[in-house]
């Protein structure tokens, strides 16, 4: 049975009954990811805890880095779909909280920063299942149409989020926001139990020799750990700049709540765009096309830094969607090739460690930095760590030729063949 046909689409793929759920429960999911995203910034400043307080909730909730090391030797160990949901049900239960918080208008910061820091373990432990679940559903031609229909699903959801979030907390505040956040996880959660994923062979004679063996894994190919490292970078300005500088900067003069979620929402379209431009896109040079891509992020940065209106901030944001989106795509896509499915969670947990590990980090500091120099400088500041991480990781790979032969065979998949290890009590079919 084939996931997709050769012209796939996000709605050939909810026909099938073995893969739909995976994508719409991304689409319910992500819907409430938009409404968390605005619901949490702007819930801290309507309790009155101000900027530093709204960081500080912010970093909570990306404070727990060591946990995607967790996230990933549970998506190894056990079936990614029942990882998946529990990560979903979790996370339903922390935004209900947050939403009768925000409802009440009388929770302590504290209460808040806790509440914060649930709904990011959700998040830590939900990543690294969620980007080796397509390895366990599809064969490995199919993967890279799987992974952009699986951002298309991403996309979709977010778009519907940002776009509508700003209206409901302009109207009826953050409260509302975070309880459709909290439903929309739930469902996703009942969904995602309808998948079914096999059990790999994975070590399990301790985590720790678990972490050590995913470990070894991601540091084999050294354009996986540079470009790695590059994408920290470019996460930390990323997570600065959408969490706390552009809420800031819309807050004073620039069309406040309403303004960013439609700012927010162009960036969603553009993601949904470049997963359609992805799932046919085939790169000469992916290890060169990853390194550039992310760079894109810095363009409404330093436009902000400008001073432009929120409308020229809307119209750019589609570029760093579209780009990011297709970045993603060819590196899910790459690294699932690389390497052999068994072991996929725990190398995802070590790609993303040091951005989970910095950006609370970045966010902390975000808020009271923008305080003291202002948004637009702030911004400017984010676009110029993004330009400099680019030319240092472009320069490593041109000098240390990571970037020349084998990156292409990794693409196309020529070097897992006798890598990859048997599933355990399998109840699905590969596609």
């Amino acid at each position: 049975m084939l996931l997709v046909s050769a012209s796939p689409t996000l709605i050939g793929v909810i026909k099938n009954p073995a893969t739909a759920p995976l994508f719409v429960a991304r689409v319910v999911g992500s819907t409430g990811d938009g409404y968390g995203q605005l619901a949490l910034a702007w819930g801290a400043m309507h309790l009155g805890h101000g900027p530093a307080g709204m960081s500080l909730v912010v970093a909570c909730k990306a404070f727990p880095a060591l946990l995607v090391l967790a996230g990933g030797v549970l998506g190894d160990r056990f079936r990614r779909h029942t990882v998946l949901a529990g990560a979903e049900l979790l996370a339903a239960s922390s935004w209900a909280a947050l939403a009768v918080c925000f409802l009440t208008g009388q929770a302590s910061l504290w209460v808040v920063c806790v509440l914060a820091l649930l709904a990011g373990t959700a998040r830590a432990v939900f990543m690294p299942a969620e980007r080796g679940i397509v390895a366990d559903l599809v064969t490995p031609q199919r993967r890279q149409a799987a992974n952009a229909l699986l951002n298309q699903s991403n996309a979709a959801g977010l778009l519907i989020g940002q776009a509508s979030s700003g209206i409901v907390i302009a109207a009826a505040g953050p409260g509302w926001a975070a309880a459709i956040e909290a439903a929309a996880s739930l469902i996703a959660a009942l969904l995602l139990t309808r998948l079914r994923t096999p059990v790999w062979r994975a070590d399990t004679s301790g985590t720790l020799k678990e972490l050590r063996a995913g470990w070894r894994e991601f540091t084999a190919y050294r354009w996986v750990w540079l470009l790695t490292l590059q994408f920290t970078a470019v996460l930390v300005a990323v997570v600065a700049f959408n969490a706390v500088i552009g809420p800031l900067y819309s807050e004073h003069g620039h069309g406040g709540s309403r303004a960013w979620g439609i700012i927010t929402a162009v960036e969603a379209v553009g993601a949904f765009l470049g997963a359609v431009i992805a799932a046919r896109w085939r790169s000469a040079h992916p290890v060169v096309a990853c390194a550039l891509l992310p760079a894109t992020a810095a363009v409404p940065m330093l436009l902000m830094g400008l001073g432009v209106s929120w409308p020229v901030l809307a119209a750019v944001m589609l570029l760093p969607g579209i780009c990011q989106t297709i970045y993603a795509v060819l590196w899910w896509t790459t690294i699932q090739h690389a390497f052999p499915s068994h072991v996929l969670a725990r190398v995802n947990s070590w790609t993303v460690l040091g951005g989970f590990a910095l950006t609370p980090a970045a966010a902390l500091a975000a808020g009271p930095l923008t305080g003291v120099i202002g948004a637009q400088q702030a911004a400017a500041g984010a676009a110029v760590l993004i330009a400099a991480a680019t030319v240092i990781t472009l320069s490593a790979l041109c000098l240390r030729g990571t970037a020349g032969p084998g990156a292409r065979e990794v693409l196309d998949g020529q070097e897992v063949g006798a890598r990859q290890a048997a599933p355990v009590g399998s109840n699905g079919a590969r596609l």
